[in-house]
């Protein structure tokens, strides 16, 4: 059960750009080496903002799936699943919001601040304001323990450990914990027995909390207990009872510095985006018309290159040497806005071609995608239901 497990998804808004390559793709790929992955298509939380446009979540998932392969998304060492096809994450939702406080949901920095946003949708729904707690179930079905989200999606994570905490304290004392805890113990063998007994009291007593995380690296590694006392034991380490879900901790990924077109944040709302299966002729095209230091009218005219934005694409893509090709040649006048745009231009053809490459094949055999993903939502909803089967029988449902 306590493994080291990343759990990330996104909503399905179709085919993917740059900034979304080099603010989320680009470390899945990474992750993908380190830990074991789930990546899924979150389609019920598109609904929470989108109900009104059902008929685009479709073609926009399996468009979003081609490009997470095209990144080098690796099938046969991560887990890609569609949401909606794995119904026991609504199961948990709604298990969960039986012991969620109203306020709890209202104080999500996003709600307001989305609400604020999309001014244009009537987002006073209960699934609107239900979404952190979708998300929640999301990670806690799978009892991941590690999700990578930026800074701004830290008190999701936050808001998530407060509900698995919540839920183990009503539902983790089964009758006779404490005896069946401390037979557990025993279990550890004397030495490692001795040492957790040590580790707890100082975490209990004087709340050391490098005492707690020296206590739980021991469980981890304690490889003869049953799954039950391994269980039992993580709770009884904090004063709680069986830990059932699994409180995850943020993985904090580096915001993306993938500017847009115009210089902001690339965003198709802003339509300054470069997507990943852009042709090549169409990517020069929008290159080559990015505006440029408004100083440099005239090809003679000198310009100041953090004015500009093709500058901040040379941040992203160029070498030292080239950044100060472009810094002499622009103050000076000594080459165009054009002869400065072409380094770019190359250097994005090349970072893309190897994905357009990898897309093609499944653009070509759309089955082949589906068959990913047909594996990935039977991988999934195996896990997931181990999880609900606990949750079922703590909660007193799980009848025969």
């Amino acid at each position: 059960m306590f493994v080291d497990r990343v759990l990330s998804g996104m909503r399905p808004t179709g085919a993917l750009h740059l900034g979304h390559y080099h603010g989320v793709l680009q470390n899945w790929v990474k992750l993908q080496h380190e830990f074991e992955c789930f990546f899924f298509v979150a389609d019920w939380h598109a609904l929470t903002t989108h109900y009104d446009e059902p008929q685009i979540i479709e073609q926009n998932t399996w468009d979003m799936v081609i490009d997470w392969l095209a990144a080098g998304v690796d099938p046969s060492q991560t887990t890609l699943f569609i949401q909606s096809r794995v119904p026991q994450h609504a199961e948990l939702h709604l298990l969960l919001s039986m012991i969620t406080p109203l306020g709890w949901l209202e104080r999500v920095p996003t709600y307001k601040d989305q609400q604020e946003k999309l001014t244009d949708k009537d987002l006073s729904t209960y699934g609107f304001l239900g979404y952190p707690l979708l998300q929640s179930a999301d990670i806690l079905i799978y009892r991941a323990n590690r999700v990578p989200v930026g800074d701004d999606q830290v008190p999701h994570v936050e808001f998530t450990r407060e509900i698995a905490r919540r839920f183990n304290h009503v539902y983790g004392r089964e009758p006779g914990f404490e005896a069946k805890a401390e037979a557990a113990v025993k279990k550890l063998g004397a030495k490692r027995a001795k040492l957790y007994r040590e580790l707890r009291t100082k975490f209990l007593e004087q709340g050391d909390a490098a005492a707690l995380e020296a206590a739980r690296a021991l469980l981890e590694k304690a490889q003869n207990l049953a799954l039950g006392d391994r269980e039992r034991l993580f709770g009884y380490l904090e004063g709680g009872g069986k830990m059932i879900l699994t409180e995850p901790q943020a993985l904090l990924t580096a915001a993306s510095k993938m500017p847009g077109l115009d210089g902001q944040k690339m965003s198709k709302s802003y339509n300054n985006t470069i997507s990943l299966r852009d042709a090549p002729d169409s990517i020069a095209r929008k290159i080559r018309t990015m505006p440029t230091d408004p100083a440099r009218v005239k090809r003679a005219d000198p310009g100041t290159p953090e004015k500009c934005p093709v500058w901040q694409l040379h941040l992203v893509y160029a070498d030292d040497q080239r950044k100060q090709w472009v810094q002499k040649g622009c103050r000076s006048a000594g080459i165009g806005c054009l002869e400065c745009k072409q380094p770019v231009i190359d250097a994005v053809l090349a970072e893309l071609k190897p994905m357009q490459e990898r897309a093609r094949r499944y653009v070509d055999d759309p089955t082949l995608v589906k068959s990913i993903i047909a594996d990935g939502c039977e991988k999934a909803q195996k896990l997931a239901e181990e999880t609900m089967r606990d949750v079922r029988e703590v909660m007193g449902i799980n009848y025969s």
